[in-house]
């Protein structure tokens, strides 16, 4: 595999992981009636952004994440107020657009003074226009056009926080929910491609060779089928393989493999310091039934939650150092490794990422979604929300905490790519 095609299928394995993500939140809140402004991959400046009906597509500059931007969560909609001049444009008695700025260029609108407003929940706007003051209701997917951006108003009933406490708490649960049900496609995916042992084992074929080891200077082939080394049959039994070439270091052994049904004698030489060959050796493989691929995932999805979360212990206990940690750099240069593996390995890897980013994100700190549930759960219990303010103030502290590591384990990455 060429490099780039690896370099594309590492930046399809991340664009994919985050979407997925990111899809979860934008699709169940879009079914709760919320307003979603922006659905971006990445954060930082914008490279490229498409509007389709209310929401606004964005790809930006830096690759370590995603976010759905929701209405009555952010400080972007530009505020009218009673006093100001403003343009408006009517369409079947309501006001569609409210202009703040360049008035004088805007054609087919009624320009006048607001004298009063209510965006949110009556949806209704007063003009004083040369001293006759007219009451005009306001559509509820009114735009609002300043410095050449279109902003639509987000009535009460269009806001996350009006939502329900379900309502919200599923909007925000489906995001790692949606890495969790890829993880399992992933690895079902892996087991129809890669295939199962059979059972019991007895055949033992040369699954890779390395491009510098005895076994490719002696003619040795993906693919290969051991058959005897040094007389001895093989059948299943890739230890006693493994001891026959450890215990041969630096002595020439005879082997016998088939290779599309032609036997072939072959001298290897195991390296003398190493006792290794060069080779991974894998048993017969036989592609699962429908029922047992599921089995199988649904396996492969507990034995490596299990692995995930013993890092997390790890890394609390202080068995792990935190220049030993991963980060985007890391993780990304790994993803490649893997990459020139093949597309059948990097369906596992992505598994494993896809898991490890769900359940990552529902852990109570602060700025991810486990943190939001845990409030979203302290509303449930006390009957109403907390202080807006308050929570996104210690959503903020939380989300500068993590850019923090992010930059600590990034210049460790990179320390490390140099160091080789």
């Amino acid at each position: 595999m060429d490099m780039v095609q690896v370099v594309f299928l590492t930046v399809l394995v991340f664009f994919v992981l985050v979407s997925i993500h990111e899809f979860g939140h934008f699709y169940f809140a879009k079914r709760a009636g919320v307003l979603v402004r922006e659905f971006a991959i990445g954060f930082g400046p914008k490279l490229f952004s498409i509007k389709r009906g209310e929401s606004r597509f964005t790809l930006r500059l830096l690759p370590i994440g995603g976010f759905v931007r929701m209405a009555g969560e952010d400080p972007e909609v530009v505020e009218v107020q009673a006093g100001h001049t403003v343009g408006v444009r009517i369409k079947d008695d309501k006001v569609t657009r409210i202009y703040l700025d360049r008035l004088d260029e805007r054609t087919q609108i009624l320009r006048g003074e607001v004298t009063a407003l209510d965006l949110e929940r009556h949806l209704y706007l007063t003009l004083d226009v040369d001293g006759d003051v007219q009451r005009y209701d306001v559509h509820p997917q009114a735009l609002i056009v300043a410095k050449g951006r279109d902003t639509q108003i987000a009535p009460l009933d269009r806001q996350f926080g009006s939502a329900s406490a379900g309502k919200k708490a599923m909007t925000i649960f489906a995001g790692p929910l949606m890495n969790f049900i890829l993880a399992f496609v992933l690895f079902a995916v892996f087991f129809q491609s890669y295939g199962v042992a059979v059972e019991p084992n007895t055949k033992i074929f040369i699954n890779e060779v390395t491009s510098d080891g005895a076994a490719k200077a002696a003619g040795l082939q993906k693919g290969d089928l051991v058959v005897s080394v040094n007389g001895v049959p093989v059948a299943g039994d890739s230890q006693k393989l493994s001891q026959a070439i450890t215990g041969s270091a630096g002595k020439p052994m005879n082997w016998i493999v088939n290779r599309d049904g032609q036997e072939l004698k072959l001298t290897v030489t195991p390296n003398a310091d190493t006792g290794k060959v060069g080779i991974v050796m894998a048993p017969e493989m036989r592609h699962p039934g429908f029922g047992e691929t599921f089995s199988l995932a649904g396996h492969a999805m507990v034995d490596s939650t299990k692995k995930i979360f013993d890092g997390f212990r790890k890394i609390i206990f202080g068995e792990v150092k935190l220049e030993e940690l991963n980060g985007p750099v890391g993780t990304a240069q790994v993803t490649v490794e893997i990459a020139k593996q093949g597309v059948t390995q990097l369906t596992w890897w992505g598994a494993i990422l896809s898991l490890y980013l769900g359940i990552f994100n529902l852990l109570p700190i602060p700025a991810l979604d486990g943190s939001r549930l845990l409030f979203i759960g302290i509303e449930a219990i006390r009957g109403r929300p907390v202080d807006p303010n308050r929570e996104s103030l210690v959503h903020f502290i939380g989300f500068a905490a993590l850019m923090l590591l992010m930059v600590v384990v990034t210049y460790n990455d990179i320390l490390r790519l140099v160091k080789g």
